[in-house]
C-alpha cells in the first residue's frame, strides 16, 4: 500500500509543487517593483481568478473521484462518456466567463477593500488573464480524468510544461520587455493554451481508442449527467467557500494597508508551497479510495486511508520545520524590501503552525472526492467556514489582536475544516 500511495503521491507533489514555484517567481519579480502596490496588485487580480476558476474546481474533483470509481468497476465506457461530460461543462462555464468578464470584474473590484494604486494594476492583470478561460477549465477536466484513471505521469507533464512556459514567459515579458502586471498576465494564458495543446497530444498517444466509447447520447444522458452536475454543483458550493475564506482573509490584509497586504501575499506563498505538497498525497488518495470504492475492496480502502494520514503529517512536521529553521531566508526569495521583509518576519510563526494543523484538511478532502461524497464535504466546508468567521470577528471584537488574529482566524478555519470532515465520515460516510 505505501508503494501504491507513493507512486501516485510523488508525481502529484513534483507536479503540485510547480505550481508555486509560478507564483514565487511571480510574486519574486513583482516584488523587485518600485512599489509594495505591484505585489498587492497580481495577488489581488489572482485572487479574483481564484474566485472564478476553482469555482470551476469541480471539474477537477468531481471527474477524478467518478472515473476512479468507474475504473473500479472495470467500466470503460463510464469512463470514457465522464470525460467527454467533463469538458463539455469546460466550454459551456469558459463561455459563460468571457461573456461576463465585464460585469465579473466590476463585482469583484467592487467588494474589495484595495487602495487605487493596486486596484488599477489587478484591473489591467484581469483583462488579460481572463482570456485563459478555455484553456484552464479544459485542463481541469483533462487532470481530473487523468488522476481518476490512476495516471500521475501525465499530470506531472502538463503541470511542469505549463509552469516552465509560465515562468520564461513572465521572466521575458518584466524584466526584458519592460512589462508588469500586464506581463505576468499574458504569460499565464500563453502557457496555459500550451497546456491544452500538450494534455490533446497525450491523451491522443496514450488513450486515442477510449474515443470509441463516447456517444454522445451517453454524454447527454440525462439521469447520468444530472448526478455529475448535482456532484459537482456540491463541489462548486465547497470550493466558493474555501475561496471565500482565503477571499476574506485578503481583504482584511488590504484593509489593513498596501504594507500589510504585500506581508501577507508573501506569507500566503509559504502555505501555497505547503498545501500543493500536501494535496500530492491527496490527489493519491482520491484515485486509491475511488478505485477501491468502486471495486468494493474495503480492506485496501482503509488501509488507504491510514496511509495517507501517515505519509501527509511525515510530510507536515518536515516543512514546519523547514519553515523554523529557513523562514528568515525563505523571504529574501519574494522581495528585496526591507520594510516588507522586516514585518514578515514576525509572522513566521504561523507557518511553522500551518502545515500541522491543516494538513488533515487536505486528505480528508480526498477522502470525501473518492467517495464522491460532496454534500457531506459541502456541509463539513459550510460549518467551518462558519467557525472562522466567527472567530475572526469575536477575537476582533474582544481582544483586537491585527494580523496575528487574522492568521490564527485562518489556521482555526483549518484545523476546525479536518475536526469536522472526521465526524461526518465517521457518522456518515464510513462503509466499514
Amino acid at each position: 500500500m505505501n508503494k501504491k500511495i507513493l507512486r501516485l503521491a510523488i508525481p502529484n507533489i513534483l507536479s503540485n509543487l510547480s505550481v508555486p514555484l509560478l507564483s514565487t517567481v511571480d510574486t519574486a519579480l513583482m516584488g523587485r517593483q518600485e512599489s509594495a502596490a505591484y505585489i498587492g496588485g497580481v495577488a489581488i487580480g489572482a485572487l479574483i481568478f481564484n474566485f472564478i476558476y476553482w469555482s470551476f474546481g469541480f471539474l477537477r474533483m468531481g471527474t477524478t473521484g467518478l472515473t476512479a470509481q468507474a475504473m473500479g468497476e472495470g467500466n470503460k465506457s463510464s469512463m470514457a462518456n465522464i470525460l467527454g461530460r467533463a469538458i463539455v461543462t469546460a466550454i459551456a462555464g469558459a463561455l459563460m466567463v468571457l461573456l461576463l468578464q465585464i460585469p465579473l470584474a466590476e463585482l469583484s473590484f467592487g467588494l474589495l477593500d484595495a487602495s487605487v494604486e493596486v486596484e488599477d494594476l489587478a484591473k489591467e492583470y484581469f483583462y488579460i488573464r481572463i482570456w485563459a478561460a478555455p484553456a484552464t477549465l479544459a485542463l481541469y477536466a483533462f487532470m481530473g480524468w487523468f488522476f481518476g484513471i490512476q495516471n500521475a505521469i501525465y499530470p506531472l507533464i502538463l503541470t511542469i510544461v505549463i509552469n516552465v512556459v509560465n515562468i520564461i514567459c513572465n521572466i521575458w515579458f518584466v524584466n526584458y520587455l519592460g512589462m508588469k502586471a500586464d506581463g505576468v498576465a499574458l504569460g499565464t494564458v500563453i502557457a496555459q493554451y500550451t497546456g491544452v495543446a500538450v494534455a490533446l497530444a497525450l491523451f491522443r498517444y496514450r488513450y486515442f481508442d477510449m474515443v470509441k466509447y463516447m456517444s454522445r447520447k451517453i454524454i447527454f444522458e440525462l439521469a447520468a449527467f444530472r448526478r455529475f452536475l448535482a456532484l459537482n454543483r456540491d463541489i462548486f458550493f465547497r470550493t466558493f467557500c474555501l475561496i471565500f475564506a482565503f477571499a476574506f482573509f485578503d481583504n482584511q490584509s488590504a484593509v489593513q494597508g498596501d504594507l500589510v497586504l504585500a506581508v501577507n501575499s508573501v506569507l500566503l506563498q509559504f502555505v501555497n508551497w505547503m498545501s500543493y505538497g500536501i494535496d500530492g498525497f491527496a490527489f493519491a488518495t482520491e484515485s486509491l479510495v475511488g478505485k477501491y470504492l468502486g471495486a468494493k475492496d474495503w480492506p485496501n480502502l482503509n488501509k488507504a486511508l491510514r496511509r495517507s494520514f501517515i505519509w501527509a503529517m511525515g510530510f507536515a512536521v518536515l516543512y514546519s520545520l523547514f519553515f523554523w529553521v529557513a523562514g528568515d531566508s525563505l523571504l529574501y526569495i519574494f522581495t528585496d524590501q526591507e520594510n516588507i521583509i522586516k514585518v514578515a518576519s514576525g509572522f513566521l510563526i504561523w507557518m511553522v503552525l500551518f502545515p500541522i494543523f491543516a494538513t488533515p484538511s487536505y486528505i480528508w478532502d480526498g477522502i470525501y472526492i473518492g467517495f464522491t461524497a460532496s454534500a457531506a464535504m459541502r456541509n463539513a466546508m459550510v460549518a467551518a467556514l462558519i467557525i472562522y468567521l466567527a472567530f475572526y470577528f469575536a477575537q476582533q471584537y474582544f481582544f483586537e489582536w491585527g494580523n496575528n488574529g487574522l492568521w490564527l482566524s485562518l489556521l482555526v478555519f483549518m484545523a476546525a475544516r479536518g475536526g469536522v470532515q472526521w465526524v461526518v465520515y465517521n457518522k456518515t460516510i464510513r462503509v466499514a
